[in-house]
């Protein structure tokens, strides 16, 4: 068997669950601040509409193929980090309605500090272990909340992403190293103690919002349709970054009066040239 392990141990983190209080939310309903304080996360949100949506895919689809014309050997989960070397990418990552929503649950100073596009192409053999992403990430708090943009209509039938209700409020979990085809290597011991997972099915132009002590996953794609979602990580400026990750950041809303995170303008245009941004987590 696998040895168990908790990563990052050295690191001085505060894994706890801070719940929301919010008696003005711009978007967001009390039902809905609630629900992400006791399950930690919220779906389905509607933030474009069908066409929209349809170009969102349409941007995707040409990065891909664009990324895929380079033929330096990157697969489909490699359009990670880009916020601030693609134009299209930092736009989403800017979308008033996302940003209203996060906003109400980290408030008025917002950080981005990283994005991912995960994309299980058809018949996709890889599986995202059952993690928490705060385990993975070099971050003095776990204060990140993670917008998952549906760029494609995401269910059971093409492996959507899978929660387990409550578990961002149990702290940091065992978990061991994988040893199936996956994206991620971490994976949660015993997770069914925890109780019954529920999909975060969307249609494409939807997104959910989760807190990074969530367990969740996803199962391999083995339908005949792709399944890609955008993921966005926001987080309030009191956060630290105990390594580099503060320098590959976008100040979407407010002020960081500390310095601690490096803003970046809206960028020229596309840049999908190979860099070393990678940011692991999420399903």
């Amino acid at each position: 068997m696998a040895s168990i392990e908790v990563n990052n141990d050295h690191m001085a983190r505060d894994l706890s669950f801070s719940p929301v209080h919010n008696p003005h939310p711009k978007r967001l309903t009390q039902a809905q601040i609630a629900h992400y304080n006791t399950q930690g996360y919220i779906c389905p949100l509607r933030v474009y509409d069908a066409a929209g949506a349809a170009a969102n895919r349409a941007y995707f689809d040409d990065l891909m193929a664009r990324m895929s014309a380079m033929g330096d050997g990157r697969d489909q989960y490699a359009v990670n980090g880009y916020h601030t070397r693609c134009r299209g990418i930092y736009d989403l990552v800017m979308h008033p309605p996302i940003l209203d929503c996060v906003e109400d649950l980290i408030g008025p100073d917002i950080v981005a500090w990283g994005t991912h596009f995960f994309c299980k192409l058809p018949h996709d053999p890889k599986k995202v272990p059952w993690h928490q992403d705060a385990s993975y990430w070099p971050f003095d708090k776990s204060r990140t909340v993670t917008v998952w943009l549906a760029i494609d209509d995401a269910d059971e039938g093409n492996a959507a992403m899978q929660f387990i209700p409550g578990t961002h409020a149990k702290g940091h979990l065992r978990w061991r190293e994988t040893k199936d085809p996956a994206v991620l290597n971490q994976e949660i011991v015993d997770v069914e103690q925890f109780g019954q997972p529920v999909f975060d099915t969307l249609k494409a132009g939807e997104m959910s919002l989760h807190a990074d002590m969530l367990a969740h996953g996803s199962e391999p794609n083995r339908s005949a349709r792709r399944r890609g979602g955008l993921t966005i990580r926001y987080c309030p400026p009191v956060v630290r970054s105990l390594a580099d990750w503060n320098r590959n950041v976008i100040i979407c809303r407010g002020k960081d009066p500390s310095g601690h995170w490096q803003h970046h303008p809206r960028p020229a245009g596309e840049d999908l040239t190979l860099h070393h941004g990678t940011r692991k987590g999420d399903a």
